[in-house]
């Protein structure tokens, strides 16, 4: 196993208690999966933000751009500079706003790419660059109807105008985002191409000005058709290994990179009427063995999965009880009288023939995956579990 922390002996300590592992192996192969959907010529952007939803951002960095990614997608002008720092150079936008100017010369610094989503900011980042006496590439952000960052659609030939008088920025992008790409319904999706593609008709009319690169595909949108796809791809969730959307299954086979293992840390056997954990949500309705295992919701176990989730115990599932602590929770072994202290729990992933999915928990929960992937704290170290897959040599970047 590689570890990818900067502190091994910690990582160490650390493994004895929780992990995630990710498997580069699984990631590449995803990356395989969503390269056979898009043309040649269309350029693939891995969106790893907020810690590559969890997984390490520089590790799946590293790995994706290796199995053929172009581009790298971040929130924030931090998660770019750790990219940097790790020695990484592929192009790299900031999917989030930037306005003041200690952010600009920040992404001047570091060679990042901003998005720009209004006249205002545009201003501010052309003021602030002629004063640095530097320019950059700037990607326009276009609002179709996720009324949330961007030009409103029918104002993006005036945006595009403005910009382009502007000294010191270059249009390297025109893009939008889809509201509703999961949806078996494509009414939205459908009408949100429609104002991107009259949108970019009106901006050539108007100004003569032809975008470099036009994008719109999420996950979903790059599962679901290629008319989506342009000239390039942004994928996140599906490059994790997990769907947008149930009816988006047949489109890729992918396989989920990340995996959550705990170690036992005491086993016991409690008499019933005994309640467990805090608040006694549970009460023993027999004797039972209980394990106690070393993750809660300090790590990312969502507290309200308590009495509802299962975890995977040589190969077989096993029921969670009690309230889920902060750094602890309990299962039902008594169908394990050998179970011993040590022995490893899979919180999240497979094995042999039974898999919890992030998924599952988000059915339970009723919210989504993306919000369980992201929710596994930084005190679990991550470690990879094999080695990326190599491509042949026609497929390399």
């Amino acid at each position: 196993m590689l570890i990818w922390e900067k502190n091994p002996s910690i990582v160490g300590m650390e493994c004895d208690r929780a992990w995630v592992e990710i498997d580069l192996s699984a990631l590449t192969h995803n990356i395989r999966q969503i390269q056979r959907l898009k043309k040649p010529s269309t350029d693939l952007m891995a969106v790893i933000k907020a810690d590559a939803y969890g997984h390490g951002a520089v590790m799946v960095a590293q790995t994706v751009l290796k199995a053929g990614a172009n581009w790298l997608g971040v929130a924030t002008i931090p998660e770019g500079i750790e990219l940097r720092e790790a020695g990484i150079t592929a192009p790299i936008l900031i999917l989030g706003a930037t306005y003041t100017p200690e952010q600009i010369r920040a992404m001047v610094k570091w060679q990042l790419q901003p998005t720009l989503c209004s006249p205002k900011q545009a201003l501010v980042f052309s003021e602030t660059l002629r004063e640095n006496d530097c320019w950059v590439p700037v990607h326009l952000k276009l609002d179709t109807g996720m009324s949330r960052l961007g030009v409103l659609w029918h104002e993006a030939s005036e945006f595009v105008q403005l910009v382009k008088g502007l000294p010191n920025l270059k249009i390297a992008s025109i893009y939008s985002h889809l509201a509703t790409a999961d949806s078996l319904d494509q009414t939205v999706m459908r009408l949100q191409q429609k104002r991107f593609q009259e949108a970019i008709a009106k901006i050539k009319a108007e100004t003569g000005f032809s975008a470099p690169r036009l994008h719109l595909a999420n996950s979903a949108a790059t599962l679901a058709d290629s008319s989506l796809h342009y000239d390039m791809v942004r994928v996140g969730l599906a490059m994790y290994g997990l769907y947008p959307a149930e009816h988006l299954r047949s489109a890729a086979q992918l396989k989920p990179v990340m995996q959550i293992k705990a170690r036992i840390t005491q086993v016991k056997t409690i008499e019933a009427g005994t309640g467990v954990s805090y608040g006694y949500k549970f009460i023993a309705p027999r004797q039972m063995r209980l394990a106690v295992v070393g993750i809660g919701y300090a790590d990312g176990i969502p507290r309200n999965l308590s009495n509802k989730m299962q975890v995977i115990v040589r190969g077989k599932f096993v029921r969670q009880v009690g309230a889920i602590t902060m750094d602890q929770l309990m299962i039902d072994v008594s169908a394990l009288p050998d179970l011993q202290v040590g022995e490893v729990v899979t919180i999240l992933g497979q094995e042999g023939s039974c898999q919890i999915t992030a998924d599952d928990w988000a059915n339970i929960l009723g919210t989504i995956s993306w919000e369980i992937l992201c929710g596994f704290k930084h005190r679990l170290p991550r470690v990879a579990v094999s080695q990326p897959l190599e491509l042949p040599a026609e497929q390399t970047v």
